[in-house]
Protein backbone atom coordinates (compact mmCIF):
# COMPACT_ATOMS: atom_id res chain seq x y z
CA UNK A 1 0.00 0.00 0.00
CA UNK A 2 1.24 3.42 -0.81
CA UNK A 3 0.87 5.79 2.13
CA UNK A 4 -1.96 7.89 1.22
CA UNK A 5 -3.69 4.78 0.42
CA UNK A 6 -2.69 4.00 4.28
CA UNK A 7 -3.92 7.24 5.50
CA UNK A 8 -7.22 6.74 3.29
CA UNK A 9 -7.73 3.18 5.01
CA UNK A 10 -7.29 4.63 8.82
CA UNK A 11 -3.61 2.80 8.95
CA UNK A 12 -0.90 4.11 10.31
CA UNK A 13 0.98 6.08 7.42
CA UNK A 14 3.93 8.71 7.20
CA UNK A 15 2.75 12.44 6.29
CA UNK A 16 6.13 13.56 4.90
CA UNK A 17 5.43 10.52 2.32
CA UNK A 18 5.85 11.91 -1.57
CA UNK A 19 2.14 10.84 -2.78
CA UNK A 20 0.40 12.59 0.91
CA UNK A 21 2.81 15.85 -0.16
CA UNK A 22 1.20 14.99 -3.98
CA UNK A 23 -2.33 15.34 -1.95
CA UNK A 24 -1.70 18.40 -0.41
CA UNK A 25 -0.19 19.93 -3.18
CA UNK A 26 -3.05 19.89 -5.04
CA UNK A 27 -5.24 20.58 -2.33
CA UNK A 28 -3.60 23.87 -1.99
CA UNK A 29 -4.32 24.71 -6.18
CA UNK A 30 -8.12 23.31 -5.68
CA UNK A 31 -8.87 25.48 -2.21
CA UNK A 32 -7.31 28.70 -3.51
CA UNK A 33 -9.38 28.27 -6.63
CA UNK A 34 -12.29 27.21 -4.21
CA UNK A 35 -11.63 30.27 -1.67
CA UNK A 36 -11.39 32.85 -4.70
CA UNK A 37 -15.41 31.95 -5.55
CA UNK A 38 -18.53 32.79 -4.38
CA UNK A 39 -21.66 31.60 -4.44
CA UNK A 40 -23.30 33.73 -7.17
CA UNK A 41 -20.77 32.73 -9.53
CA UNK A 42 -22.25 29.34 -10.16
CA UNK A 43 -20.74 27.43 -12.38
CA UNK A 44 -16.85 28.36 -11.80
CA UNK A 45 -18.53 27.62 -7.89
CA UNK A 46 -19.25 24.26 -8.69
CA UNK A 47 -16.43 23.65 -10.86
CA UNK A 48 -13.89 24.20 -7.93
CA UNK A 49 -16.04 22.35 -5.32
CA UNK A 50 -15.80 19.34 -7.68
CA UNK A 51 -12.02 20.03 -7.93
CA UNK A 52 -11.53 19.99 -4.06
CA UNK A 53 -14.29 17.54 -3.26
CA UNK A 54 -15.59 15.17 -5.45
CA UNK A 55 -17.99 13.63 -3.65
CA UNK A 56 -20.24 16.16 -3.25
CA UNK A 57 -24.10 16.10 -3.61
CA UNK A 58 -25.44 18.50 -6.29
CA UNK A 59 -27.13 21.04 -3.76
CA UNK A 60 -23.98 20.79 -0.77
CA UNK A 61 -22.84 24.19 -0.32
CA UNK A 62 -19.19 25.50 1.04
CA UNK A 63 -19.18 29.08 2.16
CA UNK A 64 -15.46 30.31 1.35
CA UNK A 65 -13.21 30.83 2.69
CA UNK A 66 -13.08 26.94 3.99
CA UNK A 67 -10.07 25.17 5.08
CA UNK A 68 -8.82 21.45 4.83
CA UNK A 69 -6.23 18.88 4.12
CA UNK A 70 -6.63 16.71 1.25
CA UNK A 71 -10.63 17.43 0.17
CA UNK A 72 -10.90 14.34 -1.48
CA UNK A 73 -11.84 12.27 1.52
CA UNK A 74 -14.67 15.02 2.07
CA UNK A 75 -18.32 13.07 1.56
CA UNK A 76 -21.31 15.60 1.38
CA UNK A 77 -24.77 14.52 0.51
CA UNK A 78 -28.13 16.91 -0.18
CA UNK A 79 -28.51 19.96 0.85
CA UNK A 80 -25.49 20.42 3.54
CA UNK A 81 -24.42 23.53 4.42
CA UNK A 82 -20.95 24.69 5.95
CA UNK A 83 -21.10 28.01 6.98
CA UNK A 84 -17.73 30.22 6.60
CA UNK A 85 -14.43 29.68 8.07
CA UNK A 86 -14.46 25.77 8.81
CA UNK A 87 -11.38 24.00 9.09
CA UNK A 88 -11.55 20.01 8.31
CA UNK A 89 -8.22 17.82 8.60
CA UNK A 90 -9.63 15.18 6.49
CA UNK A 91 -7.51 12.59 6.44
CA UNK A 92 -8.96 9.92 8.18
CA UNK A 93 -12.47 10.61 6.17
CA UNK A 94 -15.12 12.97 6.68
CA UNK A 95 -18.93 12.10 6.04
CA UNK A 96 -21.99 14.22 6.05
CA UNK A 97 -25.35 13.21 5.90
CA UNK A 98 -28.08 14.88 3.73
CA UNK A 99 -29.69 18.10 5.27
CA UNK A 100 -26.77 18.89 8.07
CA UNK A 101 -25.89 22.07 8.70
CA UNK A 102 -22.60 23.02 10.17
CA UNK A 103 -22.15 26.81 11.79
CA UNK A 104 -19.26 29.16 11.01
CA UNK A 105 -15.89 28.12 12.41
CA UNK A 106 -16.61 24.09 13.14
CA UNK A 107 -13.77 22.19 13.21
CA UNK A 108 -14.07 18.63 12.43
CA UNK A 109 -10.02 16.63 13.11
CA UNK A 110 -9.33 13.09 11.81
CA UNK A 111 -5.61 13.49 12.48
CA UNK A 112 -4.49 10.89 15.54
CA UNK A 113 -1.20 11.36 16.26
CA UNK A 114 0.77 8.28 19.08
CA UNK A 115 0.44 8.36 22.24
CA UNK A 116 3.67 7.42 22.92
CA UNK A 117 5.68 10.59 23.05
CA UNK A 118 9.11 8.84 21.32
CA UNK A 119 6.63 7.34 18.05
CA UNK A 120 4.88 11.06 18.36
CA UNK A 121 8.29 12.53 17.03
CA UNK A 122 7.85 10.29 13.81
CA UNK A 123 6.28 11.72 10.93
CA UNK A 124 3.35 9.06 11.26
CA UNK A 125 -0.04 9.15 12.28
CA UNK A 126 -3.62 7.67 12.00
CA UNK A 127 -6.66 9.26 10.61
CA UNK A 128 -9.70 8.22 12.33
CA UNK A 129 -12.63 9.00 10.76
CA UNK A 130 -15.67 11.67 11.37
CA UNK A 131 -19.42 10.38 10.70
CA UNK A 132 -21.91 13.37 10.97
CA UNK A 133 -25.57 11.84 10.04
CA UNK A 134 -28.43 12.70 7.98
CA UNK A 135 -30.75 16.62 9.07
CA UNK A 136 -28.14 17.36 11.87
CA UNK A 137 -27.11 20.93 13.18
CA UNK A 138 -23.86 21.69 14.52
CA UNK A 139 -23.99 25.39 16.13
CA UNK A 140 -21.11 27.73 15.50
CA UNK A 141 -17.60 26.94 16.74
CA UNK A 142 -18.37 23.07 17.33
CA UNK A 143 -15.01 21.18 17.70
CA UNK A 144 -15.17 17.30 17.02
CA UNK A 145 -12.53 14.98 17.66
CA UNK A 146 -11.39 12.16 15.80
CA UNK A 147 -13.30 8.59 15.68
CA UNK A 148 -16.32 10.40 16.70
CA UNK A 149 -19.72 9.49 15.24
CA UNK A 150 -22.85 11.74 15.46
CA UNK A 151 -26.40 10.29 14.65
CA UNK A 152 -28.80 11.35 12.77
CA UNK A 153 -31.09 14.20 13.25
CA UNK A 154 -29.18 15.78 16.76
CA UNK A 155 -28.36 19.00 17.47
CA UNK A 156 -24.90 20.08 18.76
CA UNK A 157 -24.50 23.42 20.89
CA UNK A 158 -22.55 26.28 19.77
CA UNK A 159 -19.10 25.62 20.92
CA UNK A 160 -18.91 22.13 22.39
CA UNK A 161 -16.55 19.84 22.08
CA UNK A 162 -17.54 16.23 20.76
CA UNK A 163 -15.43 13.45 21.94
CA UNK A 164 -17.91 10.99 21.93
CA UNK A 165 -20.45 9.46 19.78
CA UNK A 166 -23.48 11.33 19.95
CA UNK A 167 -26.81 8.91 19.39
CA UNK A 168 -29.38 10.17 17.07
CA UNK A 169 -31.73 12.63 18.16
CA UNK A 170 -30.09 14.22 20.71
CA UNK A 171 -28.74 17.77 21.79
CA UNK A 172 -25.41 17.63 23.20
CA UNK A 173 -23.40 20.51 24.45
CA UNK A 174 -20.81 20.94 26.66
CA UNK A 175 -16.57 20.13 26.71
CA UNK A 176 -16.88 17.50 26.70
CA UNK A 177 -20.07 17.31 24.83
CA UNK A 178 -22.75 14.99 26.46
CA UNK A 179 -26.16 14.58 25.39
CA UNK A 180 -28.51 16.91 27.75
CA UNK A 181 -31.78 15.60 26.59
CA UNK A 182 -33.80 13.60 23.79
CA UNK A 183 -35.21 15.50 20.89
CA UNK A 184 -38.82 14.88 19.86
CA UNK A 185 -37.83 13.90 16.31
CA UNK A 186 -41.02 12.61 14.79
CA UNK A 187 -40.94 10.41 11.57
CA UNK A 188 -40.86 13.25 9.11
CA UNK A 189 -39.36 12.91 5.55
Amino acid sequence: MTELEKMLAGELYDYTAPDVAESLRRKRVNLTRFNATSFDDHPAYEEALTALIPRHAPTARIMPPFHCDHGHPIQLGEGVFINANCTFLDGGGISIGDHTLIGPNCQLYTPHHPIDYLERRKPIETGKAIRIGRDCWLGGGVIVCPGVTIGDRCIIAAGSVVTRDIPDDSLAAGNPAVAKRKLDNHDKQ
